[in-house]
């Protein structure tokens, strides 16, 4: 990536996004916010600092009525940002909202058109990659409006992912983004980025803020994923170093499950008055308690709001029906659902599986976020330590803007702790922090500002199958190689030495692919012959007919590996004969086409 005059930064969040930039030609580089161009109601365009991340799809008869054109396009096929959102409220079977959290769906075909998910089969739907391209599309588009000498397509961009993102979820992301027109680009993760902008907000007087041993803990609970970060302060050569040193897994519970359970909460109301809720207006009550909470929650003075429902009748004013959503309630139902008190070890509990089941996002099985942190903890704790402790905490994403659920979070963390190396929280801003600190990001890659290394925050294997004698109903076990450990940069090639292995050409062949988010130590080239489940998880596999002139179909050729990490965090695995004459290569995107 060539440096450009301006470092943008994409904050593609599930309920809003962030675009922050850098002028590379200005003194300060400080970060600055765009303003996002939208439509805020029909014939209305206005700026606003966050693109919601809804999508609406309007109807033959508003596309005749118009109303829906931007300084870009005189009319859009799809609006996107606060109209969307507002108006798909009222319509939702033809909302689209949380679309990134199907980018890591795994039953699904993320580039098949199933979005809005309630929606009828004869609808107009788009899949997850193209709501995120639309998405994208928006950003650059109101960007190349105010830019129009630097477009942005020809900067140096920075998306940000959730870490624990896999690589399938990752590679769409790219997908997404070259869809809208945005070719190069770079991928970074939320939490590390969230702790970027705290970087950037104080300068290199982090050192004050930062003692040698610091366990820092971002906790980052956004619309639609809780994800959690651990970055330590080492020393090397003397000066004080960041390291990124684990993730937390995938985990869908965030602000959406607060809003289905404050939705629940209001429909119990309208119960015992003898008003009982279609699917739709159900739809349209979760859209609009997820409005009534995040303006009480950045808003304390306020102490209850109005949530209304449209009813079924012909008259929308006369068949509305209201229900009064109090700051109360949601800290009651939202700090003991989801943040209560629990110990050190506790665990969330699991969901038993149902026989059949919807093919929705796959949520959380239990709410408790903060059980959620007492595992990460454990599960990342030295050998002969119960768990790792934070010393400091940085929070980051819409739900932390709540005073009281960070001081729940804070309470209950420290009951875990000893007052001598109690958590204290160090600042950032939840709604704009991520896209801030991509862009700071940027100046560190370009050689200016603090570092945080982390590289791959897995250890990954690829399965190697066990040479034994056939044994009727009894597939071969494998062993399963490392070809990438924890932590390794960006950009980085390593050969597998002193080690052959067969490869099958000419003929279809499966290769298993695993990660681990705990194995630390395993180094390149380790082979494991066993391990606990918990421990590994295996990917869905891929399936590929790897060829070569002159050699014969079913061959198995003596190869070969090494391994490269892209600056998207792609792993490629090549696997080259001993002459160097052939090579090849698997890329773990795992997308079917």
């Amino acid at each position: 990536m060539n440096q450009s005059r301006y470092i943008i930064g994409i904050d593609l969040g599930t309920t809003n996004c962030v675009v922050s930039y850098i002028d590379n030609t200005s003194s300060d580089k400080v970060p600055k916010i765009l303003p996002i161009p939208q439509i805020t109601q029909a014939g209305v365009v206005g700026n606003k600092d966050t693109l919601p991340s809804y999508i609406y799809i309007p109807t033959e008869s508003e596309l005749t009525q118009g109303g829906l054109s931007l300084p870009w396009d005189e009319q859009v096929k799809y609006v996107t940002g606060i109209y969307a959102m507002e108006r798909g409220a009222q319509v939702p079977n033809r909302l689209i909202s949380s679309s990134k959290s199907w980018l890591c769906h795994p039953n699904i075909d993320k580039t098949k058109p199933i979005l809005p998910w309630n929606a009828a089969d004869d609808s107009i739907k788009i899949s997850p990659v193209y709501a995120a391209s639309a998405l994208l599309k928006h950003i650059k588009m109101a960007w190349n409006s105010q830019f129009p000498d630097n477009l942005l397509e020809v900067q140096d961009v920075f998306i940000t992912v959730p870490a624990s993102f896999d690589t399938v979820a990752r590679e769409l992301t790219v997908t997404a983004a070259k869809v809208a027109g945005i070719i190069d680009h770079i991928l970074l993760e939320e939490p590390t980025s969230a702790f970027y902008a705290w970087l950037a907000s104080i300068g290199d007087s982090w050192r004050n803020n930062a003692v040698l041993g610091d366990i820092i803990i971002v906790i980052d609970i956004g619309g639609g994923t809780s994800d959690f970060s651990l970055i330590e302060v080492a020393q090397e050569k003397g000066d004080l170093i960041l390291n990124r040193i684990a993730i937390g897994e995938h985990l869908l519970l965030g602000g959406d499950n607060m809003d289905i359970t404050l939705a629940y909460a209001l429909n119990a109301k309208f119960i015992k008055k003898g008003i009982k809720l279609t699917s739709s207006q159900m739809l349209e009550l979760i859209h609009n308690c997820r409005s009534a909470k995040e303006k009480l929650l950045s808003n304390p003075d306020i102490k209850s709001l109005p949530v209304t429902v449209l009813g079924t009748g012909r008259s929308v004013i006369g068949g509305s029906i209201q229900s009064t959503l109090e700051y109360s309630e949601i800290e009651e139902i939202i700090l003991n659902g989801f943040f209560p008190n629990c110990n050190i070890g506790d665990m969330p509990a699991e969901k038993s599986a149902s026989g059949f089941k919807e093919l929705g996002l796959h949520y959380a099985g239990d709410p408790a976020i903060t059980k959620h942190i007492s595992k990460f903890l454990t599960r990342h704790a030295a050998p002969n330590t119960k768990f790792i402790r934070p010393t400091k905490v940085l929070f980051n994403g819409g739900v932390t803007k709540s005073k009281a659920i960070c001081n729940r979070i804070m309470e209950i963390l420290n009951s875990w702790l000893t007052p001598e190396i109690a958590a204290h929280i160090i600042g950032n801003d939840p709604d704009k922090a991520v896209a801030i600190g991509a862009s700071y990001y940027g100046l560190v890659k370009n050689g200016q500002g603090i570092r945080i290394r982390g590289g791959t925050a897995r250890t990954y294997y690829i399965g190697i199958e066990t040479s034994m004698p056939a044994v009727p109903g009894m597939t071969p076990p494998i062993k399963a190689l490392t070809v990438a450990s924890f932590g390794m940069e960006e950009g980085t090639d390593i050969k597998i030495k002193g080690q052959q292995f067969g490869l099958v050409v000419g003929e279809n062949a499966v290769f298993r692919f695993l990660s681990s988010t705990v194995r630390k130590a395993d180094t390149t080239g380790t082979i494991l012959e066993d391990w606990v489940d918990e421990e590994i998880t295996e990917h869905d596999p891929l399936e590929v007919t790897l060829t070569a002139e002159n050699i014969t179909s079913g061959t198995i050729v003596p190869v070969t590996l090494h391994s490269f990490l892209t600056e998207i965090g792609i792993l490629e695995l090549w696997a080259e004969t001993i002459d160097g004459k052939y090579k090849w290569k698997l890329e773990f995107n795992l997308r079917k086409e």
